[in-house]
């Protein structure tokens, strides 16, 4: 679903949002109107994912329209009445409006309705499909929320287990991920409602089994917006984590998920990052901020009982990295009734030479780079013991 080898590269943006976008979220929705042309500039609104198309995507042709666009909805979704979804996804005159469009909008909902409604059964491009990429290549904006982020890499979650299921269980070709639509390309992979849902660690899996290096996963209410030099800004209400698996390597002969090495970072609000030259650089706010690792704040123990918790990683990495202390530990259980109960995970986190931290100064929040991460399976013993 990406450009054909030796195409030129896209020369629009792509605005990444976690999910849960706050209609008072001015940053992102004025970026998105903005990127698209300014005011009174043509959005194209698919809510192809959507259980309620109409609704879903009324709802965001008046917040764009709010914000100074002039949205339009394009009418195909699987979820919508009435309404031949395959024939209406080749209609010339709706591709061609879609095709003078300044921008384009992907509603959240479920991410494999999107690929049924614009992809052919032979994996080829529907006319209006082949509309958005040509805004995207002449320098419009794709934007999508929740499901229309995940369908921003060219490999999605489609049906994915629980986090802790797939970190037991791992993921299938065609089951728990399928093709997306690869507007970022096909060596960075996405993920949204991260850090309140504890997603990071579902990305690993994931990303091995498919071969990715890079793995970028979006908050709630948060977008990442991806320029033509592939430079990403995080702009919205929290941040993104970004995973690098270039040096991780996995024990094939212990049993249960494993992986040592992987690199994991923290993108706050202003942060940006390269996707080429994979280069840092912390928002405006924080460039004086850079952390003294001789100077700690803290100097007590880090741990954390449900690493999978809402925000919990992102509290842990910036204890320890703010911390005299070099290593911080997490782990995650399930219920006694979900499958194999007394198996659990381990999530190590350490600090390297590479590791850094910046702190706001307007804020107490953090940027955290390059910190190590370790995963490993644990055993509970089952029942546990009442001490008495």
């Amino acid at each position: 679903m990406q450009p054909a080898a030796g195409a030129v590269a896209p020369q629009g943006s792509l605005v990444i949002i976690g999910g849960a976008l706050r209609g008072d979220n001015v940053d992102v929705w004025q970026r998105i109107v903005k990127l698209a042309g300014g005011a009174g500039a043509r959005i194209a609104v698919f809510p192809s994912a959507a259980a309620d198309p109409n609704s879903a995507g009324q709802g965001i042709i008046a917040r764009l329209n709010q914000y100074g666009a002039d949205a339009f909805l394009v009418p195909v979704a699987v979820k919508l009445a009435d309404i031949d979804y395959r024939k209406e996804a080749d209609d010339p005159q709706l591709a061609n409006a879609v095709r003078q469009a300044g921008g384009v909008f992907f509603a959240g909902g479920d991410q494999a309705r999107i690929t049924q409604a614009l992809v052919h059964v032979d994996g080829s491009r529907s006319a209006t499909l082949q509309a958005v990429w040509d805004v995207y290549q002449r320098g419009g904006v794709v934007a999508g929320s929740s499901a229309g982020a995940a369908i921003m890499s060219s490999t999605m979650f489609s049906a994915p287990r629980t986090v802790l299921a797939t970190l037991k269980l791992g993921v299938t070709e065609g089951r728990e991920i399928a093709p997306g639509l690869g507007f970022i390309g096909d060596d960075v992979f996405i993920d949204q409602h991260l850090l309140v849902r504890g997603r990071f660690a579902r990305m690993i899996p994931a990303m091995l089994k498919k071969g990715y290096q890079i793995g970028l996963g979006i908050d709630e209410n948060t977008a990442m917006v991806v320029d033509r030099a592939r430079d990403v800004e995080i702009i919205g209400s929290k941040g993104a984590l970004l995973i690098d698996l270039s040096h991780a390597t996995t024990d094939s002969a212990s049993s249960g998920f494993n992986v040592s090495n992987v690199t994991i970072s923290y993108l706050d609000r202003g942060d940006r990052y390269n996707l080429a030259t994979r280069r840092y650089l912390p928002a405006p706010d924080k460039a004086d901020g850079k952390l003294d690792p001789k100077r700690p704040s803290l100097r007590v123990p880090v741990f954390s009982s449900d690493i999978l918790g809402v925000n919990a990683v992102v509290d842990l990495m910036g204890r320890l990295i703010d911390n005299s202390q070099q290593e911080a530990l997490g782990l995650a259980f399930g219920s006694p009734a979900e499958a194999e109960p007394d198996l659990g995970f381990e999530f190590k986190f350490s600090k390297t030479a590479d590791s850094v931290g910046y702190q706001s100064s307007a804020t107490d929040e953090y940027s955290i780079f390059n910190l190590r991460l370790d995963i490993r399976p644990v055993h509970m013993q089952l029942p546990l013991y009442e001490y008495k």
